[in-house]
C-alpha cells in the first residue's frame, strides 16, 4: 500500500521524519499503521444538540472500514453551531460563519498532516457545506457521510418536528394554544440524535451530497438512530481507501453537470432556500461558473414531485421508509431532470447509482415526474428596484402569487419578533428586516423564528416577509431572503420607510418598492453605513472579508 502514500510520506518516510513518526507513535500508531494511506476522519461531533450528538459513534464505524481496507484512520474533529438552539438569538450570527470555521479547519489539518484521503461527517446545517467545501479546497480522495435525520416525534397521532415548536410559539401568544399544549408539543417534537426532521437546510443538503455524487446514494437518508447507519459508515471508510486507491478526486466530482443534478434535487424536493447560498459557495471553491438565474432555470423547468415538510406532509424519516433520496434522483432520472453519466464516489455514474432504487409499495411521499405535487420546482429567484442583484423566494410552501402591501420595517430581528408576538402584524403587511445580512449582522441570521411565528398567528399566507438575512428551511409562506445588495452597503432595503407599499410578483420575478426614484436620491442624502457591531475576533473577520449572498456570502 506504500504507493497509496502520495501525500503522506512527506511527513512519515525517512530519517529525518524520525520526530514526527516519535509523536505518532506516543498516540498509539505503529510502524505498520504509518506504511499504509493515512485516512483523515473529519468529525463535527458536538453533545450540544442532537444533529452532531451520535458522529463519535458513527466515526468509531468508518474506522473500522478504513482499517478493513488496508488504510490507517486518523480522527479530528471541528465546530458546529446549533441552528435550532441558536435561532433568535444573537448566538445565531454565528451559524453561518461556522460554516467558513468548518471548511478552514478541516483543510488546515488535511494540508498541514499531508492526509491521503478523508471522510467528512456531518449533520447539522453549516457543518454540510462546509465539509464539501473543505473536499474542494484539498482535492485529495475523499467523501462525506451525512450523520442522518432525527426520528419525528408524535403528539396524538400527529408527526412533529421542531418546527411545529416554533409554529407553537406564533401559536401560544396568538392564545391558539394554552401553556399546556405548548410544553406538551415542545417535550414531543426531537426524541433521538439526528438532524431537523424534514426537508429543512440540513435534509435538503444531505439530498444535494448525494445529487451531485460526494456521498454514497442511499446513505444519507439513513435516519441517525437506524442501525443501518453504522454499516453505511463503515462501507464509507472502505470506499474512501478505495478512492485513494483509484485517485478519484473532488475535483472530478464537482463539475457543471453535477451542480445542475444539485439544483434539480432541491427544486424537485421542496428545499431550502440555503441551498442556493451554500452551492454558489461550492462553486467558488472549484471555478465552476454558477448564477443565481441557473437556480430560476433549472428550478423552473423541475416538477415538485415530494411533499415533505416544512411544505408538504411527510419527514425525513417517513421519506426513507417510502424510498429515501435515492427514489428522489431515480425519479428524476426517469424524468430526463438529470445528467445521469455524472460520476460518484463509488466509482459508479449517477445513473447507474439511481436505476434499481427501492420504491416502497403504495408510498405516497414520491410521486412520478408525470404526476408532480407542482409542476415546477420550489426556488424562484427575484430581482427589482429592491433587489438589484437579486434575492431568494422558496414557494414550495407557499400557493401565493402577488403581493402588495404597506412595509413594516424593522433594524433588526429582535424587533420584528416583538411586533409579531405583540399581533402588531396584520394580514397584508410586508415586514421588511434589515441590517441582518453577510456584512450587516454579521452572519445572515435566519428569520424561523419570526416566520413560525407568523404562521403560528395562521398569517404565514397574508404576510410577506423580506429580509437581506436568510431563512430556516423549515419557513413556509411567502418569506423572501438574501435580499441584495444588503442594507449594510448602501442597498435599497436600507430606505425603505414604515409604510412604502412593496410589490411582490412570482410570475414576474420582481420585487418593487413603489417609490418615484428622485425619493429614494433624498433619501440617501448624507447616509452613512452602520457602525461595525463587532470590532474585534472572528465575527469581525467575516464582516470585513465576507462577499454579498448572491455570490453565495464567501469571504476572501
Amino acid at each position: 500500500m506504500s504507493d497509496l502514500r502520495r501525500h503522506s510520506r512527506a511527513i512519515t518516510e525517512g530519517p529525518s521524519r524520525a520526530p514526527a513518526r516519535a509523536m505518532l507513535k506516543a498516540v498509539g500508531f505503529t510502524d505498520a499503521d504509518l506504511q499504509k494511506p493515512l485516512i483523515g476522519i473529519a468529525n463535527t461531533w458536538t453533545e450540544i444538540g442532537p444533529c452532531n450528538f451520535h458522529l463519535r459513534e458513527l466515526a468509531e464505524a468508518v474506522k473500522e472500514g478504513v482499517r478493513a481496507a488496508g488504510g490507517t484512520p486518523m480522527e479530528f474533529n471541528t465546530v458546529s453551531i446549533s441552528d435550532g438552539i441558536t435561532m433568535g438569538t444573537e448566538g445565531m450570527k454565528t451559524s453561518l460563519v461556522s460554516r467558513e470555521v468548518i471548511a478552514d479547519s478541516i483543510e488546515l489539518v488535511a494540508r498541514g498532516n499531508y492526509l491521503d484521503g478523508l471522510v467528512c461527517l456531518s449533520a447539522c446545517d453549516k457543518t454540510n457545506p462546509g465539509v464539501m467545501m473543505a473536499l474542494a479546497r484539498v482535492d485529495v480522495p475523499g467523501l462525506a457521510l451525512y450523520g442522518g435525520s432525527i426520528n419525528h416525534g408524535v403528539l396524538r397521532d400527529k408527526a412533529l418536528t421542531v418546527q411545529d415548536v416554533f409554529e407553537a410559539v406564533g401559536a401560544y401568544s396568538a392564545g391558539k394554544i394554552d401553556e399546556k399544549e405548548f410544553h406538551c408539543v415542545e417535550d414531543a417534537a426531537c426524541p433521538t440524535a439526528g438532524a431537523c426532521g424534514g426537508q429543512f437546510t440540513a435534509n435538503t443538503m444531505a439530498t444535494v451530497m448525494e445529487a451531485i455524487g460526494i456521498s454514497p446514494v442511499g446513505a444519507n437518508g439513513i435516519p441517525a438512530v437506524d442501525p443501518a447507519k453504522k454499516a453505511a459508515a463503515r462501507r464509507c471508510g472502505e470506499l474512501a481507501v478505495e478512492l485513494v486507491r483509484r485517485d478519484l478526486k473532488p475535483s472530478q466530482i464537482f463539475t457543471r453537470a453535477a451542480f445542475e443534478n444539485a439544483i434539480a434535487s432541491v427544486a424537485a424536493s421542496g428545499g431550502s432556500t440555503n441551498a442556493v447560498l451554500h452551492l454558489l459557495a461550492l462553486a467558488h471553491e472549484v471555478n465552476v461558473p454558477l448564477a443565481l438565474e441557473d437556480f430560476d432555470r433549472i428550478s423552473d423547468a423541475t416538477p415538485t414531485i415530494a411533499t415533505l415538510k416544512p411544505g408538504g406532509l411527510y419527514t425525513a424519516t417517513e421519506m426513507h421508509k417510502a424510498g429515501g433520496m435515492s427514489l428522489l434522483l431515480r425519479r428524476l432520472f426517469e424524468g430526463g431532470f438529470l445528467k445521469g453519466d455524472c460520476p460518484t464516489v463509488t466509482g459508479r455514474s449517477l445513473a447507474d447509482e439511481v436505476r434499481e432504487a427501492p420504491e416502497t409499495p403504495g408510498q405516497q411521499v414520491i410521486r412520478p415526474t408525470s404526476k408532480p405535487f407542482k409542476a415546477h420546482g420550489g426556488l424562484v429567484i427575484l430581482r427589482g428596484n429592491l433587489a438589484e442583484e437579486g434575492c431568494v423566494l422558496k414557494v414550495a410552501g407557499s400557493s401565493v402569487q402577488k403581493h402588495r402591501g404597506p412595509a413594516r420595517v424593522f433594524n433588526c430581528e429582535e424587533d420584528a419578533m416583538a411586533a409579531v408576538t405583540a399581533q402588531q402584524i396584520k394580514a397584508g403587511d410586508v415586514v421588511v428586516i434589515r441590517y441582518e445580512g453577510p456584512k450587516g449582522g454579521p452572519g445572515m441570521r435566519e428569520m424561523l423564528g419570526v416566520t413560525a411565528a407568523l404562521a403560528g398567528a395562521g398569517l404565514s399566507d397574508s404576510v410577506a416577509l423580506l429580509t437581506d438575512g436568510r431563512f430556516s428551511g423549515a419557513t413556509r409562506g411567502m418569506s423572501i431572503g438574501h435580499v441584495a445588495p444588503e442594507a449594510a452597503v448602501g442597498g435599497l432595503i436600507a430606505f425603505v420607510h414604515e409604510g412604502d407599499m412593496i410589490e411582490i410578483d412570482v410570475a414576474a420575478r420582481r420585487l418593487h418598492l413603489d417609490v418615484p426614484a428622485v425619493d429614494f436620491a433624498y433619501r440617501r442624502q448624507g447616509w452613512a453605513g452602520p457602525t461595525p457591531r463587532y470590532t474585534r475576533g472572528v465575527m469581525a473577520k467575516y464582516a470585513a472579508t465576507v462577499s454579498s449572498a448572491a455570490q453565495g456570502a464567501v469571504t476572501s
